[in-house]
């Protein structure tokens, strides 16, 4: 799959987005090693520390469907910076991805203008019980 094809499907998801509080809408999609793809979108709540977001969204999803073979997630937000994961999403990819697994993000009104990174870079000496 295309790069810009994944990013297209978080843009999508963006549309789904519950942010009434923040007004910052983010989309991920989650691609599989047989090119099966996991949306998600961020669900923000009045409780905030009940959010969740976009990316933990779709690995929730892939892992509830049996899921563990990830390869790549592209992130896509509205606004003007790009939409790194936040803290809590770079270690739950840790325990699922591989070090190398790729992110790509963007700003939903630049899609061919992204950035891509490995999960190393993100997270680097991530939390783990056993591997």
């Amino acid at each position: 799959m295309k790069t810009e094809e994944l990013l297209g499907i978080a843009a999508k998801a963006t549309r789904k987005a519950h942010a009434p509080y923040s007004n910052y809408k983010v989309g991920a999609a989650l691609l599989c090693a047989d090119g099966k793809i996991f949306t998600g979108c961020n669900v923000e709540n009045a409780s905030y520390g009940l959010t969740n977001c976009a990316e933990r969204t779709a690995v929730f999803t892939a892992i509830a469907e049996g899921r563990r073979d990830f390869v790549a997630m592209a992130v896509v937000a509205d606004g003007d910076n790009m939409p790194y994961p936040c803290g809590a999403c770079r270690q739950v990819l840790s325990e699922f991805c591989r070090e190398e697994f790729s992110v790509y993000i963007a700003k939903a009104s630049a899609l061919t203008d992204y950035e891509v990174v490995c999960l190393a870079a993100l997270l680097p000496q991530s939390f783990h019980l056993h591997k």
